[in-house]
């Protein structure tokens, strides 16, 4: 049986150190994008696309809309994209914050992997962590009856 070659001629190889840091390195990219967009000062984000004979100009702050145009090729970034768009498909809302949130958690985890502690002690921490807020929100969460209806009575 002849082997089959699945990767391209140009595609590149990365290891160890370099593949984790480049890793990082475009998640990071994608959260710092939108993180400008969030918040009641968020900035809004010009985007360009078409050729140079017709190009189409969207002004938008929406982070789902500004990470759909954005091209793509690493895996993590890909991932955060992904995150976003389920987060709008599911929620609606939320996708800045949930892609900064990621995104701030891998640079924190870079920071831990710098200092030589091991990814699945840093992931064990993640899920720690995980199991405590869900804790605190469900000590903490207050029934929501009365809710709907007062904001169906308020004046829109």
């Amino acid at each position: 049986m002849l082997p089959v070659q699945i990767l391209s001629d140009s595609a590149q190889e990365e290891r160890d150190e370099t593949a984790r840091l480049s890793t990082f390195v475009g998640a990071i990219a994608i959260g710092d994008l939108v993180k400008s967009t969030l918040g009641p000062k968020g900035m809004d984000k010009i985007l360009l696309s078409g050729d140079a004979e017709r190009q189409n100009v969207e002004v938008t702050n929406d982070g789902a809309t500004i990470l759909k145009s954005v091209g793509v090729d690493n895996p993590a970034a890909k991932v955060l994209v992904d995150i976003s768009m389920t987060q709008d498909a599911e929620v609606g809302d939320g996708t800045t914050s949930v892609a900064v949130f990621a995104a701030e958690l891998l640079r924190e985890a870079e920071r831990m992997v710098a200092m030589k502690i091991h990814p699945q002690v840093i992931i064990g921490g993640y899920r720690k962590a995980l199991l405590m807020a869900q804790e605190a929100l469900r000590k903490h969460a207050k029934a929501s009856t009365g809710l709907v209806l007062t904001a169906f009575g308020s004046n829109i």
